[in-house]
């Protein structure tokens, strides 16, 4: 009965001990950013995009600048389980926001375990190399707005960079990643398509046959119209000047134009008009090109890669109709297609 009574009266003072979730965790305030920043004072950002988008290509142009380094994959916000999973359990609010914990001055220490986490991840890289911006990239496929979303609470001072390619490439380049890769997730009739494909390659690019099933265009062309909706919804509504969107074709075209811009929206000193040259060095190699035809050199070759333009090869009538159903609006609001009649 005692130890009853104790039980109950430390749950009055206390709360329950076994509180199966944590409140929302709270936003960093501006004046804790003005704080964090006294320990880690470089200017952050954050590339996002769908994947097979040329995030990875972009990555290594923003670093060629002397004053920028740019990583990858850390996935603070954008693939489970995420930066926030650090502290998103009940017992980490317990200990971060409990009464007794004096460093806390009151209020729940999430927001600040987080971003001193990241920024030490990021300005550790960014020392070693001597720069004074730095960014990470990392793939924004699956969780969309929310990703960005997320940055925005431990990162309302930093920049946002989208980098968009046409969903149709992206549909070829994820289907050649999934083929060469032997994607677990691949079906019997994807299986099948493989095999022909590896036999006699013809019919694939003559309009016979197609290279994908209808389920695979729906799924990735859906994912490809809600990441880049959701995302450049939220990115301007939350960063505002500090949201900036990119098309990968533009990239490729006019390479020296776009980084420069990048660069200025990144806000860098001077741009010397030597890294024209280091641009056009850095896109003339394609590591992931390379890094294909290493694991399965048959499939590999078949298609160049990061080429704008490659679905108009590979699609078939059909390939065209259901794809113009499930992005077509998309694929006109960012200019690949005047109209519908492609």
């Amino acid at each position: 009965m005692l130890s009853r009574i104790k039980s109950a009266a430390r749950i009055l003072l206390k709360g329950d001990s076994k509180k199966k979730n944590r409140n929302p965790i709270p936003a960093i305030t501006t004046e804790e950013v003005a704080e964090i920043k006294q320990f880690f004072p470089r200017e952050k950002f954050f590339i996002m995009g769908h994947a097979r988008s040329g995030t990875t290509l972009l990555m290594r142009l923003a670093r060629l600048h002397p004053e920028v380094h740019c990583n990858y994959q850390a996935h603070f916000f954008t693939r489970q389980p995420l930066l926030k999973s650090l502290v998103n359990t009940p017992e980490a609010e317990e200990w971060l926001t409990r009464k007794s914990n004096r460093w806390n001055q009151g209020r729940d220490l999430s927001p600040l375990v987080l971003r001193s986490a990241a920024d030490f991840i990021m300005e550790r890289d960014a020392a070693r190399e001597g720069k004074m911006i730095v960014g990470d990239k990392s793939p924004s496929s699956t969780i969309h707005g929310q990703a960005v979303r997320d940055m925005y609470m431990v990162y309302p001072d930093a920049k946002l960079i989208y980098i968009i390619r046409d969903g149709r490439d992206v549909l070829i380049s994820e289907r050649f990643r999934n083929f060469v890769e032997e994607s677990k997730f691949l079906s019997t009739e994807d299986k099948r398509i493989i095999a022909d494909l590896q036999v006699d390659s013809a019919p694939f690019t003559d309009g016979r046959r197609s290279i994908f099933t209808e389920t695979f265009i729906r799924r990735v062309a859906k994912d490809w119209v809600e990441d880049l909706q959701e995302t450049e919804d939220e990115g301007k509504r939350l960063f505002g000047e500090n949201y900036i969107g990119m098309r990968y074709e533009d990239l490729l075209n006019n390479s020296f134009e776009e980084m420069s811009r990048l660069w200025k929206f990144l806000g860098v000193k001077n741009i010397n008009v030597s890294l024209v040259d280091e641009i056009k060095t850095e896109m003339g190699s394609n590591p992931d090109e390379e890094w294909q035809a290493k694991r399965n050199e048959g499939i590999a070759s078949f298609l160049p890669k990061g080429q704008a333009g490659n679905w108009s090869k590979l699609f078939t009538a059909r390939d065209r109709m259901i794809f113009k159903e499930a992005a077509g609006e998309m694929l006109k609001k960012w200019k690949y297609e005047k109209d519908s009649d492609w």
